[in-house]
């Protein structure tokens, strides 16, 4: 029955029972004895209550869907309002599950074009900066060496410090090429990127013992990508946010799919709210189906206490068709996963935690 005919009927029945009341040979005397004074607070609270209960029981499923309206969140989609009460309410809450449906639809679709362009963005920023600026900064090294071999003998250290300034400034250039778009992920594959990786952080402060599976089911251009860009976030925030000193980077098959499982002993996530990068690391996981977990590590990364732990459980290429937003990305590439290892680039720049 609908809360309208609830309602109605209720107060139809409180209607004709003081109708009845009036019309019928019941009588109440002047001045009000107490007896009838009593039988008509009784009845009156009896309506009262009667009424309260329906109102109660009505209004309940509101009161469920404005929960689950606060704690909507397009970034964990898969949250619903439970449908029940009323019709009109059932029918509120069923639209409102149906707008969250194509909300995070819509939300994923843009999402996934969003970090395409930005991918595209980083291929083409990498490219110029070794191929324009590289050559560039080689040909003035070249320059500098012949003008080294000429000098006086008094300007060489001077020529020799602007030959050092240089070289550094190549070598950052490559550096951030690298870090734009990490060559390793395409040349050799994920698991030789993320070894790569591990040991790039490890030059650089923070100890990270990989554990990488020996064979990974089929992955697309696009999971790889995310698995690897989530894993470099997830570091990134170990050693310049949680001040870890030791992490885990662990990849390994799962039913249906792959789990990437990246665990500090830093100070652990905390109750402040979400950065950027936590943010884009959800963003990539829905670009791709993925099922992402942030919080505190089980006994923290090699048994210590405290720290973070990132999960991201990815569907194989077999298990979930492609993003057509990512057309450029969507052919499965099975890859070797006993190959060398590579070189990776450095933690992505932003304030991530």
């Amino acid at each position: 029955m609908s809360l309208f005919w609830r309602m109605f009927s209720l107060n139809a029945v409180g209607l004709v029972v003081a109708a009845a009341l009036l019309l019928g040979p019941v009588t109440v005397s002047t001045p009000v004895l107490p007896a009838e004074a009593v039988v008509v607070v009784a009845g009156l609270a009896v309506l009262l209550v009667v009424h309260a209960v329906v109102l109660r029981i009505g209004l309940a499923p509101l009161g469920r869907l404005e929960r689950a309206m606060a704690a909507a969140d397009l970034l964990s989609p898969g949250r619903r309002a439970v449908v029940g009460g009323p019709v009109e309410t059932a029918e509120l809450i069923t639209t409102y599950n149906a707008m969250l449906d194509r909300l995070e639809a819509e939300r994923a679709t843009s999402a996934g074009r969003a970090l395409s362009a930005q991918e595209r963005e980083r291929r083409r920023i990498a490219r110029e900066l070794h191929d324009e600026v590289g050559q560039t900064l080689t040909a003035v090294l070249l320059q500098l060496k012949r003008v080294a071999d000429r000098v006086p003998a008094d300007l060489r250290a001077e020529v020799g410090q602007a030959q050092d300034a240089t070289r550094a400034g190549l070598d950052e250039v490559r550096r951030i090429a690298r870090r734009l778009r990490p060559g390793v992920l395409d040349e050799l594959g994920l698991p030789s990127a993320l070894r790569a990786l591990a040991a790039e952080f490890t030059e650089h402060g923070l100890t990270v013992r990989p554990g990488l599976a020996p064979a990974l089911p089929p992955l697309t251009r696009e999971t790889e990508l995310v698995l690897y860009r989530v894993a470099q976030e997830a570091l990134t925030n170990a050693a310049r946010h949680a001040a870890a000193d030791r992490a885990e980077l662990v990849l390994g098959p799962v039913p249906g799919g792959v789990e990437l499982l990246v665990r500090d002993d830093g100070r652990g996530p905390g109750a402040e709210r979400e950065g950027a990068g936590i943010r884009g690391m959800r963003e990539r996981a829905l670009l791709v189906g993925a099922r992402f977990t942030l919080g505190p590590a089980q006994g923290g990364a090699a048994g210590a206490p405290g720290g973070t732990e990132v999960r991201l459980r990815v569907p194989s290429a077999e298990a979930v068709r492609p993003s057509s937003a990512e057309a450029d990305a969507e052919v499965p590439v099975v890859r070797p996963s006993s190959v060398g290892v590579g070189t990776a680039g450095l933690p992505v720049e932003g304030d991530t935690r």
